[in-house]
């Protein structure tokens, strides 16, 4: 089968594409003829080794999938040949067949194409599992949402709307700034400009936001805790811009507010029973027209090394496929 295949590490623009081995179907898995994969962020920091994982050499990447079930290994029960899936993996999902933990693994609903399911399932649970487990969102809380034309920043715009929460969303020009209105956002702030603080001010009267979900870092987060509302939390999903930022507490004190960190992936280890509550509640979501993944394009296979340059440069908005 074809597939990408990473054997040192390397620029992203250096990958292609090999034939390999069929992966093996074990007990408790399924082999997925992959038709859609989701690209991100991890995945360019995994090819050059900068990611905290680092598997051994050679491995295929990918972390998210939508497909075929091909076949159902040992001690798999509600899966059946010829369902339509999609899954987060732990490598492997860049190549036209993987293997997959059933675990890891839902029915798509009949209306979601297979670009949809490949953008579904790590962006929507970290974004939900974020606002709702650890920001505590209420109905007519204010939700700022950084980075809101991005894979978790769309999700969630869609998500905050649909519990109930007014929508500011920061992005950067004009054009993400439309996807972010479109996504649900009733306020929409470029972030490049020098007084975006203020806009935020005055588009909640003053007070601020109460729950602010910043996957930027940086900057962004320094200048957020300026617009943060009495009792506000700050919701901690990563660092894009590069730089970790550092706290004065004094300020947390201050606005009696709170900084909430999310690491989804680590709830296999430590929370599995939120993982399969979080996607029935999304997939939920997703059948009463309530969030939809935003796809900015689908790549060949052979392209995946311009389909995670669009997303590095921040070219793209939304998710970034590729279809093997």
């Amino acid at each position: 089968m074809r597939a990408i295949v990473v054997d040192r590490w390397m620029e992203p623009r250096d990958l292609g594409v090999r034939e390999v081995p069929e992966p093996e179907l074990g007990p408790g898995t399924l082999a997925v003829e992959v038709r859609a994969a989701g690209c991100n962020f991890f995945d360019i920091l995994m090819v050059r080794g900068h990611y905290q994982v680092k598997p051994p050499f050679p491995f295929i990447p990918g972390a998210e999938l939508a497909g075929v079930v091909r076949a159902v290994g040992a001690g798999v029960e509600g899966f059946a040949v010829g369902d339509r899936v999609l899954a987060t993996v732990p490598l492997g999902a860049f190549a036209e067949r993987a293997v997959v933990p059933a675990r890891g693994a839902w029915q798509m609903p009949e209306s979601m194409s297979f670009e949809e399911g490949a953008s579904f399932p790590i962006v929507y649970p970290t974004s939900y599992a974020g606002l709702v487990f650890r920001a505590g969102l209420r109905r007519g809380e204010t939700l700022l949402v950084h980075a809101a034309a991005g894979g978790v920043g769309i999700a969630a715009v869609q998500i905050g709307k649909a519990l109930g929460a007014r929508v500011i969303a920061t992005a950067g020009g004009a054009e993400k700034l439309a996807v972010a209105r479109r996504a649900g956002a009733e306020v929409a702030i470029d972030y490049r400009s020098a007084d975006w603080v203020e806009q935020v001010r005055a588009a909640t009267d003053g007070r601020g936001a109460d729950v602010i979900y910043d996957p930027v870092g940086g900057d962004v987060f320094d200048a957020s805790l300026k617009c943060i509302a009495w009792n506000g939390r700050l919701l901690v999903i990563g660092f894009a811009s590069g730089r970790i930022p550092e706290v004065k507490l004094n300020r947390v004190l201050l606005k009696n507010i709170s900084l909430v960190g999310l690491h989804w992936g680590a709830h296999a280890l430590h929370q599995p029973e939120r993982i399969a509550e979080t996607l029935a509640a999304l997939l939920a979501l997703y059948r009463e027209g309530k969030v939809e993944p935003v796809v900015y394009r689908t790549y060949l296979l052979e392209e995946l090394p311009a389909a995670l340059e669009a997303l590095g440069s921040r070219q793209s908005y939304g998710k970034v496929v590729v279809a093997p």
